[in-house]
């Protein structure tokens, strides 16, 4: 791509990697508040079963809830490092897209040929990182969505039982 044909060449391969790197950075301040939201749960699942107050229904529902909140924290961390990764990869791919920019004027030869390659791999290592990193948050949605669905059904029992004794 000749950027003498096309003024804009450089600036896309420059702002495209620019604004994913952006879409990377959203996720990764979502996923990071959603990390704390869930460390804090199992931090105070545990300090409660810790406490060991002979509620056993209570406490089988809360070392569910607990082992919940671990696998969502591994999905989570793993997305994260996913997202780390395509911030890594957009950012070498816009680095390598300014070098080759630079480059385009003084060569054609194999260096230019080779900035090319490096670019769209690294530039396509961050999509495929983008990707797996929401695909994990997707996942971890739903096991979110699982467990809120069976603390919902547990409450929702234990106020039914205790109305019916009411009555």
């Amino acid at each position: 791509m000749n950027p003498t044909d096309n003024p804009f060449a450089v600036l896309t391969l420059i702002a495209a990697p620019a604004v994913l790197t952006n879409a990377s950075t959203v996720l990764v301040m979502s996923t990071s508040n959603r990390l704390a939201r869930t460390l804090d749960r199992a931090r105070f699942l545990t300090q409660h079963l810790d406490q060991g107050r002979d509620e056993l229904e209570t406490d089988a529902m809360h070392l569910r809830e607990l082992r919940t909140a671990q696998s969502r924290v591994v999905l989570l961390v793993r997305a994260l490092q996913a997202f780390y990764t395509a911030l890594g990869g957009f950012a070498s791919a816009a680095m390598v897209s300014l070098l080759g920019a630079i480059l385009v004027t003084y060569t054609s030869g194999m260096a230019l040929r080779v900035t090319e390659i490096l670019a769209v791999v690294v530039g396509f290592a961050g999509v495929g990182n983008l990707v797996f990193g929401s695909v994990l948050l997707i996942r971890e949605t739903r096991i979110a969505l699982t467990s809120l669905r069976e603390q919902s059904d547990y409450v929702r029992e234990k106020v039914e039982h205790r109305l019916e004794a009411r009555a």
